[in-house]
């Protein structure tokens, strides 16, 4: 069968209105597999780079799972089963033939698996790296899943391995399903934020509401870019919609971190002048990661992230920080000079709203007008920061931007009068001024929210001088 020149629409359960649409040389993908007893259905589109896998369009060999690829509109429109082909005749057995062929098997099984669970919980992970399988061989959902392996290492697998946008549905799926959530760690407007537990693993499970599905579906396509991934953007791992009969929860898996973000982490203890720059230093990466368009058939494109604040940056165990939360996201498609925008009736936090979007003199077709208001944002994160920095007893008491200036749940209104017409930005206290580190950050946030778009640094600009700001008190000691 030829394919066809245009793309095709195929069936998509993880798709708003169940519908999307592949590239010309894409394919509709049809997969059934067995989760707890149960089989489960992912029906999707397929990339190019995705097709070449054998992971997607080939069945495994044991009969847990079947895969097929299509090529017509609506091809993947069709249920699959696992068992479906059975001899139409079945020997009958005695009743005792059937105890010794159920009861003895089982006995088996039971007493492997206790002796399987035993030897996993000894060396969860060590065993992977020894007995890492060939380049060449076709990758199946089983083999990624094999109980040695633990989530940095399917993760990194699939990154090196494949296409770089994150795990295949699949795969997805079954880890969003075999997640057992622990205890509530965050609240906002989307939703709720879990901790859970994965194979022994932490991972944070962000549950939206189903009014929130745009949201949803928004964030998880942002983290599954392509090349998206960076040490200093939240790790992603897996979405998944849930109906349990009553309602449907939409998940959102990601790493977790224990420090929670980084508002809470500045609530809660003030940061030495090392740790300051440390964490300057990983928002500025990150940022600069997400403005930066990579050329090229594995590229990424440019993104603003369009929220940023401190609630929306979470603080490492090892004292840097992951830029999370990217459901505002616009990407650009520098080939076709388009912006998308997600159809979303969120807003950013009007707090951290830079001057042109308070006034509404932003130009939408220009993505670096995106960016810049990112960056207006960033230096009022580390504003924030900066503010409790404990370096000769400068720190004060966190608090937020405009604290002094806005009522706690500004309006628009509320900082248009300050932001733009009084063209008030938070105080730098001139005690500043005796510290080098103090005095580049105080430096830097003027120059991220200066009135003027146009005159403020690039993402690139801030980290460059952050990393120099390192180096020279590293130099220094």
């Amino acid at each position: 069968m030829t394919r066809c020149v245009s793309g095709l629409r195929c069936v998509c359960q993880l798709c708003a209105n169940h519908v999307c649409e592949t590239t010309s040389d894409g394919a509709c993908w049809n997969s059934v597999m067995l989760i707890d007893g149960k089989e489960e259905t992912v029906k999707s589109c397929l990339t190019p780079a995705e097709m070449k896998g054998q992971v997607f369009c080939y069945s495994s060999r044991n009969n847990v799972s079947k895969r097929n690829c299509c090529f017509t509109d609506f091809c993947n429109n069709v249920t699959l089963h696992l068992h479906s082909e059975r001899p139409l005749e079945e020997p009958s057995w005695s009743r005792l033939q059937l105890t010794v062929v159920i009861l003895v098997p089982s006995c088996l099984l039971f007493a492997g698996i206790l002796l399987g669970v035993l030897i996993v919980q000894g060396n969860y992970c060590a065993y992977s790296r020894a007995h890492k399988q060939d380049p060449e061989e076709p990758l199946d959902d089983q083999m990624l899943m094999s109980p040695d392996k633990c989530l940095k290492e399917l993760i990194y697998d699939m990154s090196t391995s494949g296409s770089g946008s994150g795990l295949p549905l699949l795969v997805q799926r079954t880890i969003a399903r075999t997640i057992v959530l622990q205890e509530t760690i965050g609240k906002g407007r989307f939703g709720e934020v879990w901790r859970g537990k994965w194979r022994g693993e932490d991972v944070a499970v962000k549950i939206f509401s189903t009014r929130d599905e745009r949201s949803w579906f928004r964030e998880a396509e942002i983290y599954q870019t392509i090349m998206l991934r960076h040490e200093n953007i939240l790790g992603f791992i897996a979405a998944d919609n849930k109906d349990n009969g009553l309602w449907t929860q939409l998940w959102l898996v990601s790493e977790y971190h224990e420090h929670g973000s980084l508002y809470d982490y500045l609530n809660r203890y003030t940061v030495s002048m090392e740790g300051m720059i440390v964490l300057a230093l990983s928002i500025a990466s990150g940022l600069a990661h997400l403005h930066m368009e990579i050329i090229g058939t594995q590229g990424k494109p440019a993104i603003a992230h369009r929220d940023l604040k401190s609630k929306n940056v979470l603080v490492k165990k090892n004292g840097t920080a992951a830029i999370a939360d990217l459901g505002l996201a616009v990407k650009h498609d520098s080939s076709t000079n388009t912006i998308d925008i997600p159809s979303n009736h969120r807003v950013g936090t009007k707090r951290y709203m830079a001057p042109e979007l308070l006034d509404e003199t932003i130009n939408m077709n220009n993505f670096e007008s995106f960016k810049r208001a990112d960056i207006y944002s960033l230096g009022l994160v580390f504003w924030e920061l900066a503010q409790r920095c404990s370096v000769r007893e400068l720190n004060e008491d966190f608090q937020l931007p405009y604290y002094d200036l806005v009522p706690s749940d500004p309006s628009v209104e509320d900082m248009r009068k300050v932001v733009c017409d009084q063209k008030l930005r938070p105080s730098i206290p001139n005690q500043w001024q005796s510290c080098e580190a103090m005095r580049v950050m105080g430096k830097l946030m003027r120059e991220c929210w200066y009135g003027n778009p146009a005159a403020r640094l690039t993402a690139l600009r801030v980290k460059k001088s952050l990393s120099q700001l390192s180096v020279i008190k590293d130099t220094k000691e």
